[in-house]
């Protein structure tokens, strides 16, 4: 059966995200169809991007179990 598994970070932590995901494919022995991911910029005042603004990331993990 296929399943979706969603990941949320920030760009500023994609090593630990990455290290999360990794460990999950791992622990879960989950067979990946497909991973997909975006990367989404905050908004600082005014609609301007800030220079300490972080950017969401989101990754979609389709497996079968």
């Amino acid at each position: 059966m296929q399943q979706v598994k969603i990941f949320k970070s920030v760009d500023n932590e994609l090593g630990e995200m990455e290290q999360q995901i990794n460990n999950w494919i791992a622990e879960s022995k989950a067979k990946i169809l497909s991973i997909h991911g975006n990367i989404s910029p905050q908004a600082g005042k005014h609609g301007l991007q800030g220079s300490f603004s972080a950017a969401d990331v989101l990754i979609i993990v389709l497996y079968e179990v």
